[in-house]
């Protein structure tokens, strides 16, 4: 379908034909990255738009629709402003002014910023049996501010009552006249589904307005994506070979450029050595004595190993690991000084040795609680449960240092899936796993919530509004955990049979702080 006679540059954009999840044709529109020619025709490395980059490939051209074909833009010369293009110089009038209108805003949103209504009954019902939020800022208030409810709970803790409402989807239901008859409609009904009132912990001023802070970039690993260029948008790598299995790399990973052009990069497995032939790698095993990632085994249960890396010690081990990692991870930039990171090595243990799996790595020091820098399972043991041990591990870690934890942000895309799923799996089998005793209701708080499972308080808040749960009434937060939500939490709990056991771990914390030197 393409048409010879009219050049096709860096920058084009053009229909490009590829399989979908279906194995069935589609046309996505894709940019042209770079143009090389081969023996007997062109191919062209394309990225199709709103698709990741780990889709990017080289096509040939009877794979594009040049019908369709869009030269790229010129850009418009504007004036710089402190040396940064496109943006306009700026006056003083201009300035002056744009001032002004942001105080005359902030002063009417500031005025016109309701104070939470207590709903209607009508309200408060429908919306424990369909979780539905009402506002999705979700307030969470110092303790102060609930002084009308301090009759109905002691210690500030929450109060978590369970009733069971069948779901009745289209249902409009009247207003009920007072609280005794709201009660009432729950008691009538027959058991089936869950309702949970939550209070805020005793000491949410960190997060004053319960939503979670916008991503920051200012993480050890985050990747600076201005200086982005042509070079690193490109895979490098054609195929690595790692043990018994062959791996098609994602993204770029700074790999020596004489390496790049090689159709198999070979590693090994043990010290993940990168080599040249397999001849070379050959020559190498008779003399590489490791099998096991170097460092202390600090958990084995089954064929389930970690292994603690200090990135100071073994830093060529660290950085062969950062530079396979980097192939299968977008958003974090490669740091060669490795001093800084301690490096969990998830293995898998056979008579030939122990096989690496997946990682994550931490900074020794952390001053914004991250728990957890970069983390990968390698893709021949994905959508098998280990990506969850990972992330279940970090946060036994957590648990034994005394700390809450949270990931490096941003996360990648599959990594926002596999912490989405862990922190709801984790906080539903708390929140179902309550009791209450001497016939009273039991009770939590976020704070406990935080404290039992490490997961940072703003998380914990996140996953409750990504599940729709949480409802505001009577300055209480009711969580409503809908049959749905019940019967996909078991289901989704019966699949995942890889669990860390705290009794296998053997892991004393050090206090980096001490120490003159990593």
């Amino acid at each position: 379908m393409a048409d010879h006679s009219v050049e096709i540059t860096e920058g084009c954009r053009l229909p490009v034909l590829r399989k979908n999840q279906e194995n069935e044709d589609e046309w996505p529109l894709a940019e042209i990255l770079s143009v090389k020619d081969t023996p007997g025709k062109k191919l062209y490395y394309v990225h199709y738009i709103d698709f990741n980059k780990r889709l990017d490939e080289w096509v040939t051209p009877d794979r594009l629709d040049m019908k369709k074909l869009q030269f790229p833009k010129k850009e418009a010369k504007t004036p710089m402003k402190n040396g940064l293009p496109g943006s306009r110089p700026s006056s003083p009038e201009r300035d002056v002014k744009r001032k002004a209108e942001s105080v005359s805003l902030a002063t009417q949103v500031t005025a016109a910023t309701p104070v939470p209504s207590l709903p209607s009954s009508a309200e408060a019902s429908q919306a424990s049996v369909y979780p539905a939020m009402r506002d999705t800022s979700f307030t969470i208030k110092s303790r102060d501010e609930h002084e009308p409810l301090t009759s109905l709970t002691t210690n500030g803790t929450t109060s978590i009552q369970r009733h069971l409402i069948p779901p009745q989807p289209g249902r409009k239901r009247k207003s009920c006249g007072g609280t005794d008859e709201m009660v009432k409609m729950f008691q009538n009904n027959s058991p089936r589904c869950s309702t949970v009132y939550l209070l805020p912990g005793e000491d949410s001023q960190d997060s004053s307005d319960g939503i979670p802070s916008a991503p920051r970039m200012t993480g050890s690993l985050v990747s600076d994506r201005s200086h982005d260029d042509i070079v690193t948008r490109m895979k490098n790598i054609d195929c690595i070979e790692l043990g018994r299995h062959r791996l098609k790399p994602w993204y770029f990973s700074p790999y020596p450029q004489e390496l790049t052009s090689l159709p198999i990069l070979y590693l090994c497995e043990f010290c993940l050595k990168y080599l040249k032939s397999l001849k070379c790698l050959q020559r190498h095993l008779t003399k590489c004595n490791l099998r096991h990632p170097p460092g202390n085994e600090i958990y084995r249960k089954g064929t389930i190993s970690f292994f603690e890396i200090d990135g100071r010690k073994n830093k060529a081990y660290s950085q062969n690991l950062c530079l396979l990692a980097k192939c299968f991870l977008d958003h974090k930039t490669l740091y060669y000084d490795t001093d800084p990171f301690l490096f969990y090595v998830m293995t898998e243990y056979d008579s030939k040795g122990f096989h690496i799996v997946g990682y994550f790595s931490k900074e020794k020091e952390s001053t914004e609680d991250y728990n957890v820098a970069c983390i990968l399972t390698l893709p021949p043991y994905q959508r098998r449960g280990y990506g969850k041990l990972l992330i279940e591990f970090s946060y036994e870690l957590s648990k034994v240092e005394g700390k809450t934890g949270t990931p490096e942000k941003p996360l990648s895309d599959l990594g926002l899936l596999s912490y989405r799923s862990y922190w709801s799996q984790t906080i539903l089998e708390i929140l179902m796993d309550l009791k209450s005793e001497n016939g009273e209701r039991p009770q939590i708080t976020i704070n406990e919530i935080s404290e039992i499972t490490s997961v940072k308080k703003e998380d914990v808040i996140s996953t409750l509004q990504y599940l729709n749960l949480i409802n505001y009434y009577k300055g209480q937060y009711i969580l409503t955990l809908s049959e749905d939500i019940v019967d996909g939490h078991e289901r989704a709990m019966q699949k995942r049979h890889l669990r860390i056991d705290p009794k296998c771990l053997h892991f004393t914390p050090k206090d980096w702080s001490k120490r003159g030197k990593w």
